[in-house]
């Protein structure tokens, strides 16, 4: 058998539902070949019940500090504490994924974090440069940047073509979060 070749870089990106849940079906598949994952959500809750399935597989979970606003709803100072949460929570990504201590590492709506302002692009092309060489890891979100798309070796692009949202039907447990 071929010699395993890990320490790839995935971008999982688009208006579509599914990024996340693509996400959480490759920390399943990572997590059944016996390897060490981690599952890390950004501005998100960490409520939602793949967080309870995946830690029900052994995936150590984390997430940002639960903001009480959307960011464009924050005054200036309540901006500023979001942002530096979200910058020390990375900082802990970050060591994690150069520790060479995972198989995989995906910082879920990473992405939204950078576009609204919380993270630098730069950190996260930082963390594609430095990561160990034997951890795989996930971006989801939206937007890239060139520099972020450039360094990743699998790129997918989730459409929105049709969404009960669309029709007034809220999220539902279970199915959306």
């Amino acid at each position: 058998m071929a010699e395993q070749i890990y320490g790839m870089n995935h971008l999982y990106i688009g208006d579509g539902k599914g990024k996340t849940t693509a996400a959480v079906g490759l920390c399943a598949r990572m997590a059944g070949a016996g390897r060490r994952v981690l599952f890390f959500q950004f501005l998100k809750s960490g409520e939602s019940s793949e967080v309870m399935s995946l830690q029900k597989l052994g995936v150590e979970t984390g997430h940002t500090p639960k903001a009480d606003k959307f960011t464009w709803q924050m005054d200036t100072e309540e901006f500023a504490s979001c942002q530096e949460a979200v910058r020390r929570c990375f900082a802990e990504v970050l060591c994690a994924a150069q520790s060479g201590d995972y198989g995989l590492i995906v910082l879920d709506e990473v992405l939204d974090a950078v576009n609204c302002r919380m993270l630098e692009d730069e950190s996260l092309q930082r963390l594609l440069r430095d990561k160990a060489p034997v951890t795989e890891l996930v971006l989801t979100g939206r937007n890239p940047s060139e520099a972020v798309a450039a360094k990743c070796d699998y790129i997918s692009e989730i459409k929105c073509v049709r969404h009960p949202y669309q029709k007034g039907i809220t999220a539902r447990k279970g199915v959306e979060y």
